[in-house]
């Protein structure tokens, strides 16, 4: 059994015992799998099985570790541990492996870790090799109620716990020891005690933590080699991602092991547009990196860039280039376009339109010029947000262009009502403010992404029109009907996937139909209605973008602690969400195996003591590395107050700014809005005060715009869960005087820390 057809696995929980392991050994394991694969009878591995066991093997790593392999097939292999060569042979017994028969993927426990680490005080350990080994008997109860005792053993395995775990789940009587069990047994066994523990009744665990993960097959529970084949086998078989563990201290975990809901969703073959929602953390930003990586693999050979990869700003375009870079290296980045979705729009109208060269507003400066005309005008009785979002939400949304098509015009969750004498008022005032902004030589966005549409919309048409007049040609092609540049008229995009889908405008989606054939596997887009931060609301639907029975949802949180993640859900409030299509969506079932600190709420007299007590708490922080902390607040001036303050400490700080830190080093500042997509091992948000969080004139909208005041209230709440869900480790939430609306209900779970 030599040679180059030995296949070498890592089972995912063993990569977590390798990170753990002194350098010197990671370089022997390095060593060891490319002698293993070369030949595993080599005498100086000292290949054997273990008593008792048909399928587990031992491998000598180095002088003092060992390796504990499943044996699949002849000529392949799966490392599902790794140990001091003196607990290999402790308690051969009590090393269970099987393939679960709801998932079909391979299981993996050590009962006697399970027993001495969650069940067992520690204490030094007396065993040899010699000691004879005992059966598992779980420390019984004294006195405090099993946690699982109302669940059948029938009930726990059918919704997929490990077998060999159930007496040790019979035994749990505290929080802590369900912790400690998560941390060492199989992922589902895990998700589901969590799931069960945190109230979820029986039918809700099967339908949203058991039944995704369900093989679609019969499991055979005695084929090992079909087992590891399934997406519940998380394994890795690539030497870059195993270098990359035991030289970089990063297993890039994302790159390597998807969870199989994840896994599922990036190969899975869709007849149409397709959606991935979830919560912060759920991984749609890595399903979607992958499923550019699955798209492009599917590809004929060529140079060209057929699959396009978009978001709603510039920072995360460049976040997405450098993951996907560092998920395929350049072959990948060789077939794929990344480009902000605003950037794609603008160099689609300079292609058709070189000779534009008008200069770019955004939206603040868009809502100046519409105060500036107002006053010019004496005209005080509307307000110009009111009209800007109008504007851009109703007349550019609709791709409007007469006053007839206006007054015809949905204004669906527009809020407040207008009359037809009011249309007419407005749409004289829109065709002022278009003339003004034609007079000053600029335009805004809204305007460069309805222009993209538009000339998009018509390339599409074309297109289709040739097509036509080939089937009715019998197959030939009239090359009269080409485009002006002598080429062939084609889509842009074979493919297209889309990340944080929730901020694209109408517009956006209305280019990105045209761009892309209607075909299968057309749209893939990832997003969380929850995070939407900006106002555009769609209907993806009435856009042509059909995703009813293609829409998937992540539930299970692998950044913030379970700690952090009731904090985050407690900010939402009663809050209905909608889906992109017309629906709502909730975040039940959203959850994390995680676990951590309470996050702590403080309350200061006034903001000068709030900056005092943010520098003293990174000082106490010590060693942490300052790019891994965070400060939020809800505005540029008290983004710049705090990078002040801290400079006044010693503390170095940064802001983040459109295009991500201003600088290398040093403690990450800014609004809210500019954390969207990025996560930290501490968080602070600064300044969560009532008038500041919602801001006082989202307030004074209750009476006069309820609708907008709801709309306005949703946007911010979210904003806030936004910045709270970026936490890895730690959450500290700071306001001075009266509290946000939004902190009512968590202050009463968790009063203030002592200032």
């Amino acid at each position: 059994m030599t040679g180059k057809n030995v296949t070498l696995r890592l089972l995912d929980k063993a990569d977590r015992e390798i990170l753990k392991l002194p350098r010197p050994v990671k370089g022997a394991i390095y060593d060891f799998q490319h002698k293993f694969k070369t030949n595993p009878d080599s005498a100086g591995l000292r290949l054997k099985q273990l008593q008792g066991h048909d399928k587990l093997y031992s491998a000598r790593i180095n002088d003092e570790y060992r390796a504990l392999l499943l044996r699949l097939a002849d000529d392949d292999w799966l490392i599902v541990s790794v140990k001091h060569r003196k607990d290999v042979y402790a308690h051969l017994d009590r090393l269970t492996y099987s393939v679960n028969r709801v998932t079909g993927g391979i299981e993996y426990v050590d009962l006697q870790v399970v027993q001495e680490e969650v069940l067992s005080p520690p204490a030094p350990r007396t065993d040899t090799p010699s000691t004879p080994a005992e059966p598992l008997h779980p420390a019984e109860p004294a006195g405090p109620q099993p946690l699982f005792e109302k669940w059948s053993e029938q009930q726990l395995t059918d919704l997929g716990v490990a077998p060999s775990l159930i007496p040790v789940v019979a035994a749990l009587t505290t929080e802590d020891q369900l912790l400690g069990l998560v941390e060492y047994a199989p992922q589902l066994t895990g998700e589901v005690l969590l799931a069960l523990y945190d109230g979820k009744e029986y039918d809700d665990v099967l339908e949203q933590v058991t039944a995704p993960v369900a093989a679609p097959e019969p499991v055979d529970t005695e084929d090992f080699r079909a087992a590891v084949e399934r997406p519940a086998t998380i394994v890795t078989t690539t030497d870059d991602a195993l270098r990359e563990a035991l030289e970089g201290e990063d297993f890039g975990r994302w790159k390597v092991f998807l969870h199989p809901t994840q896994a599922k969703l990036v190969t899975r073959d869709y007849s149409g547009p397709a959606r991935v929602g979830g919560g912060p953390g759920t991984g749609k930003t890595i399903v979607a990196l992958h499923r550019v990586k699955h798209l492009v693999e599917q590809l004929p050979a060529g140079r060209n860039k057929p699959v396009l990869l978009t978001t709603y700003n510039k920072n995360l375009a460049a976040d997405l280039r450098s993951r996907l870079l560092a998920l395929g290296g350049e072959p990948l980045l060789s077939r794929v376009e990344i480009s902000h979705v605003d950037q794609l729009a603008l160099r689609t109208v300079r292609e058709a339109e070189p000779g534009n060269r008008k200069r770019i507003i955004d939206e603040a400066q868009a809502v100046r010029e519409w105060r500036s005309l107002l006053d010019e005008l004496g005209e005080d009785s509307w307000d110009a947000e009111f009209l800007n979002d109008e504007w851009t939400q109703v007349i550019l949304g609709q791709a409007v262009t007469s006053r007839t098509d206006y007054f015809r015009a949905r204004r669906a969750g527009r809020g407040r009502t207008v009359s037809r004498s009011e249309r007419a008022e407005i749409w004289q005032l829109a065709e002022r403010f278009t003339q003004r902004l034609d007079r000053l030589e600029v335009q805004t966005w809204d305007q460069i992404a309805e222009r993209a549409a538009q000339l998009e919309t018509e390339r599409a048409r074309r297109i289709q029109a040739i097509d036509r007049q080939r089937e009715e040609a019998g197959g030939l092609d009239n090359i009269h009907m080409a485009d002006g540049s002598g080429g062939w008229l084609r889509y842009r995009y074979r493919h297209i996937v889309v990340d944080e889908a929730q901020d694209l405008r109408p517009a956006h989606w209305k280019m990105l139909r045209a761009m892309t054939a209607p075909d299968r596997n057309d749209l893939f887009l990832v997003g969380d209605t929850h995070q939407r931060i900006y106002k555009n609301q769609v209907t993806l639907g009435s856009l042509g973008i059909n995703i009813r029975g293609r829409s998937s949802k992540l539930s299970l949180s692998y950044r913030t602690t379970r700690q952090i993640l009731r904090s985050a859900l407690n900010l939402l409030g009663e809050e209905t969400y909608d889906d992109l299509d017309g629906s709502t969506e909730t975040l039940g079932g959203y959850r994390s195996v995680l676990s951590g600190a309470v996050p702590n709420l403080h309350r200061l007299d006034d903001w000068e003591d709030e900056l005092e007590a943010i520098a003293a708490l990174i000082e106490s922080w010590g060693d942490v590395p300052h790019e891994q902390i965070a400060i939020a607040v809800p505005s540029n001036k008290m983004a710049s107050e705090v990078v002040f303050a801290l400079g006044r400490h010693g503390i170095r700080a940064l802001e983040i700014g459109p295009d991500g830190p201003r600088g290398d080093s040093g403690v990450h500042v800014g609004t809210m809005f500019r954390f969207k997509g990025l996560e930290y091992q501490r968080m602070i948000i600064a300044g969560v005060t009532d008038g500041l969080v919602p801001h006082a004139s989202v307030q004074q909208r209750r009476a006069t715009d309820p609708a907008r005041h709801r709309a306005e209230m949703q946007r911010s709440r979210s904003l806030l869960f936004v910045a709270a869900t970026r936490a890895r480790d730690s959450l500290d939430i700071f306001w001075h005087g009266e509290p946000s609306p939004f902190l009512k209900e968590l202050i009463k779970v968790r009063p203030p820390v002592a200032a």
